[in-house]
């Protein structure tokens, strides 16, 4: 074994890096469809409701005043089975209020409810807790958002004056809830009104029968089991005045849309990695025999038969790939993982080793380099001893 190591030294570092790069590669495409994937995730777990006209509100339930009597209205509509009020905000009022899924934000949401999203039942808390009924200035921060701030369990947080203690951060989901602050309703409200003049000015006036019920963004709306979601939509449109509904199978059609590019990136990435990869490879693989070109032509002389020489080909192209595919996986975790670590200053995370990646990636090294190897070793065989030696010297 450490004679074909000391032997193959070279070939290995070849295949290392060619496996390396397909894995990097790789981990930058399976990033991007995770991000794609948990954003279509949420969208189509829910049927968003926003009040009619542009507010403070931002992302998914961008909208203005959704009153609590209208809220009603939606809960009777057939086929609801909950709803819960949100308020929205953007973290920074001079950035676009319109819908994107790395916006910092601001989610209120009403604790009382359970939260009606059939795919996000309850976010996956790393470290801390969620957030409770009775909660008040304590939030929940996303994993992006509490790396981009230095923020850990027990850090305060400065929101529109006031100081809120974080409770807990989200496991990183590769999604938008990565940069949302999650508060209590009660506490986004009186953001809400922070953040917004023209509000302020409302309520100042009495102009508008408001409570603090009516504060609201949007809801959050499930269906029951069985239901359309997509017909649940179209009845509360119907039913309804004076709101916008989101229909899921439209919003994740759009989504898609939005992030088209993205998808046209992520092939390219998978081509260029397939390429540059299984091309340094085989390369590298059939180079690595065909230098050993004399000791065949040797063997065959003494009598070794094409078989006996496959095998020994075979199996040390085995090892090789096997020890170069296993660096080249080794070495794409260490960089992507650095990469990150110094990424993650900012919240980003740049790359994604999936189990499914890195298993594939090691299979198709061992079963190319095995292909190249025993094509080289044909190429070899085809020759008599005489010619093969010749050439070797």
């Amino acid at each position: 074994m450490l004679r074909i190591l000391r032997g193959y030294a070279f070939a290995i570092a070849g295949i290392a890096i060619g496996v390396a790069g397909l894995v990097t590669l790789g981990a930058m495409s399976e990033r991007i469809v995770r991000f794609i994937e948990g954003g279509d995730r949420f969208v189509l777990g829910q049927i968003s409701v926003a009040g009619r006209g542009m507010g403070m509100g931002a992302g998914f339930t961008a909208g203005g005043l959704l009153p609590a009597a209208t809220i009603k209205k939606i809960s009777a509509v057939s086929g609801v089975a909950g709803v819960q009020p949100q308020v929205m905000l953007p973290l920074d009022p001079s950035t676009s209020q319109f819908m994107t899924l790395t916006q910092e934000l601001v989610l209120g949401l009403d604790l009382s409810v359970p939260m009606p999203n059939r795919y996000y039942r309850a976010l996956p808390v790393r470290v801390g807790r969620y957030l409770r009924a009775g909660d008040r200035h304590r939030a929940v921060v996303g994993a992006a958002f509490a790396a981009s701030h230095g923020l850990g369990v027990g850090s305060g947080l400065a929101l529109e004056g006031a100081t809120y203690e974080v409770v807990g951060i989200l496991e990183r989901m590769l999604t938008a809830p990565d940069r949302f602050v999650f508060v209590p309703i009660e506490d986004a409200r009186e953001q809400w009104v922070a953040k917004d003049r023209l509000l302020r000015t409302l309520l100042a006036s009495g102009a508008a029968a408001l409570t603090a019920g009516d504060l609201n963004t949007g809801v959050a709306v499930g269906w029951r089991d069985g239901a359309d979601p997509d017909a649940v939509a179209r009845r509360i449109m119907a039913e309804v005045p004076d709101v916008n509904v989101q229909l899921p199978s439209e919003l994740s059609r759009l989504l898609r849309a939005s992030t088209a590019f993205f998808a046209a990136l992520l092939v390219g990435i998978g081509v260029l990695a397939l390429v540059i990869g299984g091309l340094s490879l085989a390369n590298t693989m059939a180079a690595a025999i065909f230098e050993r070109i004399r000791d065949f032509g040797v063997k065959q002389a003494l009598g070794a038969t094409d078989l006996d020489l496959a095998r020994e080909v075979l199996g040390e192209a085995l090892v090789v790939t096997v020890c170069g595919g296993a660096a080249g996986v080794g070495l794409a975790i260490l960089l992507g993982s650095s990469i990150d670590v110094w990424a993650g200053r900012s919240g980003q995370q740049l790359f994604h080793f999936s189990t499914r990646l890195l298993g594939g990636a090691f299979a198709f090294s061992v079963l190319l380099g095995a292909a190249a190897a025993a094509w080289a070793t044909l190429r070899v065989a085809s020759l008599s001893p005489a010619e093969a030696i010749r050439r070797g010297a």
